[in-house]
């Protein structure tokens, strides 16, 4: 069951990004050759009557792509100028390249949105619940409905933002938290983390405090839990970027393929409410990464057309093939390399 959710998910994201190139190539009256789901050989494909695009579903369910006439170096004669995607005007090149990322933030939202209609939902809000006795948060005076502001005087938003700063923060030294009680009064609290070390030598720390678990329910509620988690999600993403680039953390803290459909096996655990969070975060992760200007990135095409009207100018084809070929590869590279790592750490 595990392998069919991993499959469905992942196909479902990618069906949503690749359609949101789709439409808007049509609509814009780009020639389409092909839409496909997955990469690989071939499943299956077929053509729609008076349509000049196939349609094809591939072996390997971890991508896919809409190629268009004319949206890279383009020789071919049989297609109409202007139906090649380079003779387009800039909006609507930029609308077809960026409405696979919308149409992934859509999903994670409009997913987000349903769970909390059908499940209800816990606040954002960086609201502390359980204090376990004994722990270092309850050593330190933390109480359930303290309200953390800041964590080293960096501003709470939201729970997110609070496992983040935690998940980044140097646990082998105390944290300085300030946080408001129930009754308005604010107040600062040093917590150091309990240090736990297992039998294989793997350390971690323990704080001792979870989330408030009061769960919410109504459409005004989910409608606000939606915009708020989003909103939060893409926060963490902006915050992972940065703390790689900075060295805060390693290559090692990414997952590939193998290591999504482990997590995807664990929130299967928890049904279908577990399932369907996975697949709105995966959802506007998926849409995020797209957003980054690095080759072989939707974000690098539409950087390239903006570039191109400030300019008044085409980037020069060949160069910028060449330059998404090597940002292909590095890409490739480092999917390989995240793979391999995965599937050491099952064994």
């Amino acid at each position: 069951m595990t392998l069919i959710y991993f499959i469905l998910m992942l196909g479902i994201i990618v069906l949503i990004h690749e359609l949101g190139h789709f439409f808007w190539a049509k609509k814009s009256g780009v020639y389409c050759y092909e839409f496909s789901i997955g990469f690989g050989p071939k499943l299956f494909s077929f053509h729609r009557k008076n349509d000049e695009t196939l349609y094809c579903v591939r072996l390997i369910p971890v991508g896919g792509y809409v190629a268009m006439a004319g949206e890279e170096i383009d020789d071919d004669e049989k297609v109409p100028k202007d139906k090649k995607m380079y003779n387009k005007p800039w909006k609507n090149k930029l609308i077809i390249i960026l409405a696979g990322v919308i149409n992934n933030f859509i999903l994670g939202f409009f997913v987000l949105f349903i769970t909390a209609l059908i499940y209800g939902s816990y606040t954002t809000k960086p609201i502390v619940g359980v204090v376990a006795k004994d722990s270092a948060a309850y050593e330190a005076g933390l109480q359930t409905k303290d309200k953390i502001t800041e964590i080293n005087g960096k501003k709470m938003k939201t729970w997110d933002d609070v496992t983040m700063t935690l998940t980044l923060a140097d646990n082998s030294k105390t944290q300085t938290f300030t946080v408001v009680d129930s009754d308005g009064k604010e107040k600062e609290l040093k917590v150091k983390p309990q240090k736990i070390e297992d039998k294989e030598g793997n350390v971690s720390y323990s704080y001792g405090f979870g989330l408030y678990d009061k769960k919410y329910y109504g459409f005004t509620n989910a409608l606000s839990y939606a915009s708020s988690k989003f909103c939060s999600i893409f926060d963490s993403m902006i915050v992972t970027i940065k703390a790689l680039v900075t060295g805060k953390i390693g290559v090692n803290a990414l997952s590939g393929p193998v290591g999504i459909y482990s997590i995807v096996g664990m929130q299967s655990k928890a049904g279908l409410q577990g399932l369907l969070y996975l697949l709105a975060y995966l959802s506007i992760n998926v849409g995020f990464i797209n957003l980054i200007p690095f080759p072989a990135f939707d974000g690098y095409r539409a950087l390239i057309i903006i570039i191109e009207k400030i300019i008044g100018k085409k980037v020069n084809a060949k160069v910028d093939a060449i330059v998404n070929q090597i940002g292909l590869f590095l890409l490739f590279a480092l999917m390989i390399f995240i793979t391999i790592k995965d599937i050491t750490r099952l064994f």
